[in-house]
């Protein structure tokens, strides 16, 4: 647990990740005007999930997409997100035509 006394050119935030099968958060003291990329660097995470790549990855503080050159408040907790693996907008169309032929059918069947 990191002591929560900071100066005031120090910020206290978390870097977190997870996959389905284990979730990470780290605490972290770091200089006031450090970025979320600097962070994410000195959190350890990249070594610890090589599968993470910041070119592809998307990052966020408290479920907001940033850039990875914003500059982080204290008590932040900066984010790395999975890429999707299905595009949302073709899950939800697909989702209503699998709707329609379903009561289509019922329909003809008298139900």
């Amino acid at each position: 647990m990191v002591d929560q006394s900071v100066t005031p050119d120090e910020i206290t935030v978390e870097v977190v990740y997870a996959t389905p099968a284990q979730q990470k958060l780290v605490q972290l003291r770091l200089p006031a005007g450090t970025t979320a990329s600097e962070a994410i660097h000195r959190s350890g995470l990249l070594a610890l999930f090589p599968e993470i790549d910041l070119t592809r990855n998307k990052i966020g503080i408290f479920s907001r997409a940033v850039k990875p050159d914003a500059v982080l408040r204290d008590q932040d907790r900066v984010e790395i997100y999975r890429p999707l693996i299905a595009d949302p907008k073709e899950v939800r169309q697909r989702r209503v035509v699998e709707d329609r032929t379903v009561k289509k059918a019922r329909r003809a069947l008298g139900r």
